[in-house]
Formats: C-alpha cells, sequence, structure tokens
C-alpha cells in the first residue's frame, strides 16, 4: 500500500515542496514523510490530504533551518533551482513555466500546484492551508489568470 501511495503521489509532492526547496532536499523531505507515514499506526483518513499537509510542514520547516544555514553560505550564481525536468518533447519550456510560477504569489503558487499537479480539490486545499474555501478559488482563478497572461505565447507544436 505505501509503495502505491509513493508510486501515485511521490513525485507530486517533490514538486510540491519544491515551491521551498531545491529538488534534492524536496525529494528528501517526501521520503521523511513517507517514513512518518509508515511508522503511523494506520494510514489517514485522506491520504493525499495527509501527505501534503505534511510534506508543506516539513518543507516550511526545512526552509526555516536552511534560511538560517544560508546566511552564512554563498548562494549559487543563478540563485535558481530548477523545479520541473525539461524534456525534448514538452510543449512548454520548462524554464518559462517556473518562471511564470514564481513570479505567483506565495499562496496562489501553493494552491495551483496543489490543484494541478497535486489533484487535491479546492476542498482539501483549504484544509491543508486553513483557509475558507473561498479565499482558495479566489486564489486559484487568480492565479490561472496570471499564468495564462504569462504564458500567453503560444505552445510549441507536438511532432512525433
Amino acid at each position: 500500500m505505501l509503495g502505491r501511495w509513493f508510486d501515485e503521489y511521490g513525485s507530486r509532492l517533490a514538486l510540491y515542496a519544491r515551491q521551498w526547496l531545491p529538488a534534492g532536499a524536496a525529494e528528501d523531505t517526501v521520503q521523511e514523510v513517507f517514513i512518518r507515514l509508515l511508522r503511523q499506526g494506520g494510514p489517514p483518513q485522506s491520504v493525499s490530504g495527509w501527505l501534503f499537509r505534511s510534506v508543506r510542514n516539513a518543507a516550511m520547516s526545512e526552509l526555516r533551518s536552511s534560511r538560517r544555514r544560508r546566511r552564512h553560505e554563498q548562494r549559487r550564481a543563478d540563485g535558481r533551482s530548477e523545479w520541473f525536468e525539461p524534456r525534448s518533447q514538452d510543449l512548454i519550456d520548462a524554464a518559462a513555466a517556473q518562471a511564470a510560477l514564481e513570479s505567483l504569489a506565495r499562496p496562489q503558487r501553493e494552491v495551483i500546484v496543489m490543484r494541478i499537479w497535486g489533484g487535491l480539490t479546492l476542498q482539501e486545499i483549504a484544509e491543508i492551508v486553513g483557509s475558507p474555501i473561498s479565499t482558495v478559488f479566489s486564489r486559484y482563478r487568480a492565479a490561472l489568470a496570471a499564468l495564462r497572461e504569462r504564458m500567453a505565447a503560444p505552445c510549441k507544436a507536438k511532432t512525433n
């Protein structure tokens, strides 16, 4: 069961955690959350909700810790980590998608990632972030509008 959940949610959760953490730390955070789930007595009522909430909390905690550490370390030359792994068959530019997502306000970006890549309902997202569903819907709608505007360039034609 745990393996099936990891296969189903692992990459989505890593993408979600990449809002706050570099790719390696995001993947480590997801693994730690699955270890916590394994140690739990039984499955939570809503597995997806529990996983996203746990990854969010763990990522935020890691972010706070890493911010303290980074004050004393030099940042990478570009100051960014890649969220998406670009592939030749992609219809949109991975860097442009990441830039568009990064340009959103954090609450909007969080809702978009949970909804689109996480597959969560607006109700589940509202419970995870602790906001009314109307607020989550407003953030989602505003984020979609902003992404449409920023990504207005037509997609590449898919070639077979």
